[in-house]
């Protein structure tokens, strides 16, 4: 492996992921290789069954990891959320650097000052059916370090539809305006990495950072290889 240029799998559940995590690749770590695929029957097998992760789905993940680690990817980035546990199989698989869509972004938000008190965190998703284990993943990594939280969520409906149909001016205003009820948090979370686009205009409504996943894990991934 070169920690110049590895080569990291990218996994996605949806196409929309796709451009938000190569721009911040271009961004904040050209150097690095990336290597897509794509599933998106994933989040559609999802759904029908009702937001249940059944052992075959969480086989496809191992199966896809596994597949990533056979071309000789030195990490992976799953870029779909409301997977943790089927991530987590995956990893434990392959033994390779794998990070879950929105573990380092939850990292960085953990780590901001709490004066004494719960850190008030906000999370906007338009993905309804990532919330209650990207909920749970929040809760878990908080209470492992000792942070106590108050985390409210958001659901953002059309928002996603608005992306998929060429709209995106219209995907970020509606995102823009949910997030103004979080206005008070120390930190507002963009769930879904097809949400990166929209925090620069969302950041301009808030006074307190505006994370987004894709800069999040970029950067995380940066530092892990280089690091190794």
């Amino acid at each position: 492996m070169s920690a110049v240029s590895p080569r990291i799998a990218l996994v996605h559940a949806t196409a929309l992921a796709v451009q938000p995590i190569q721009s911040a690749f271009q961004r904040l770590w050209p150097q690095a290789q990336r290597m897509n695929l794509l599933d998106d029957s994933l989040s559609v097998d999802h759904a029908a069954a009702a937001g249940h992760l059944t052992p075959a789905m969480k086989q496809r993940f191992v199966d896809l990891a596994r597949y990533a680690q056979g071309t000789g990817c030195d990490a992976i980035l799953f870029t779909c959320s409301a997977f943790g546990p089927a991530i987590e199989a995956a990893a434990q698989a392959t033994g390779l650097p794998t990070l879950k869509p929105n573990e380092a972004m939850f990292e960085q938000a953990l780590a901001g000052p709490t004066s004494g008190r719960a850190l008030r965190l906000g999370l906007v998703a338009t993905f309804q059916a990532s919330i209650p284990s990207m909920s749970a993943e929040l809760q878990q990594l908080a209470a492992a370090r000792g942070v106590a939280i108050d985390l409210r969520c958001v659901f953002v409906a059309e928002a996603m539809d608005d992306l998929a149909q060429g709209r995106p001016a219209d995907h970020h205003r509606k995102i823009t305006q949910a997030a103004r009820s979080l206005a008070d948090c120390d930190a507002v979370m963009l769930a879904q990495f097809s949400m990166a686009a929209a925090a620069p205009e969302v950041q301009a409504q808030l006074p307190c950072p505006v994370l987004s996943s894709p800069d999040c894990a970029v950067l995380a991934l940066k530092k892990t290889i280089t690091h190794a």
